[in-house]
């Protein structure tokens, strides 16, 4: 079923593996409003449950925005278009993933935007790290940060909930690169902020995010010991 996580936002999870990583669960977000609009589109094999999930809401997409190219995230596109006709937008640099079987766009986006790009309340910021093409999208007049894949819930990685963490090593991309790039997000001003793994940061995300970005012994590197 989907959640409406915050007023006017669903959370619809398409999976949920027990299995790995604690209980990974994979999921899209969907936004009432003006131009009703989803946010990424899971695997391929769960495009079933999503459909299902997007009409329980009784909220009609008009628009697809994806935030990179992972199978998990792009796997549901051409269903989607085929479903409701939405317009599409993707990233000016979008690599499809190899790691999913069957993921590919059988039909050309409506709309490739780059970094700092205003698509309706969003705006782009590219977030590269965990993949070259990562992007969030920050609506700062209801206060929102989606993610996508530039962090993820800390329980996801066994840590209580209610806390950013990287995404893991295993899969792929430039920690270090990761990590450094989440200091973009620090430039706006957003209260929620909306992961794909493991649990959402409903309260205080910005704030959050900044302890974790720049946490103590950073914050002594950088001020004492480079500058001796």
């Amino acid at each position: 079923m989907p959640t409406e996580i915050v007023d006017g936002v669903y959370d619809i999870t398409c999976k949920h593996d027990e299995s790995y990583m604690g209980g990974a669960r994979y999921r899209v977000f969907l936004f009432d409003g003006d131009v009703p609009t989803i946010i990424d589109a899971a695997f391929p094999d769960t495009t079933n449950r999503l459909i299902d999930g997007i009409e329980k809401t009784g909220v009609v997409p008009e628009r697809l925005l994806i935030t990179h190219g992972d199978g998990d995230h792009i796997g549901g596109y051409n269903a989607l278009v085929d479903r409701y006709g939405v317009e599409t937008w993707v990233p000016n640099n979008l690599s499809v993933s190899t790691r999913t079987e069957g993921v590919g766009l059988d039909t050309d986006p409506d709309h490739r935007f780059s970094d700092g790009e205003r698509i309706g309340r969003f705006e782009a910021v590219h977030v590269p790290g965990h993949t070259e093409d990562s992007y969030a999208f920050v609506d700062e007049r209801d206060g929102i940060a989606v993610m996508g894949d530039v962090a993820m819930g800390s329980d996801l990685r066994g840590f209580p909930p209610g806390y950013f963490v990287l995404p893991p090593e295993v899969w792929g991309g430039d920690v270090n690169s990761a990590e450094r790039n989440l200091e973009k997000l620090l430039e706006y001003e957003f209260e929620v902020g909306l992961v794909y793994h493991g649990s959402s940061v409903l309260e205080d995300a910005r704030d959050t995010l900044e302890a974790f970005v720049n946490f103590p012994g950073k914050v002594y590197y950088e001020t004492v010991v480079r500058n001796r």
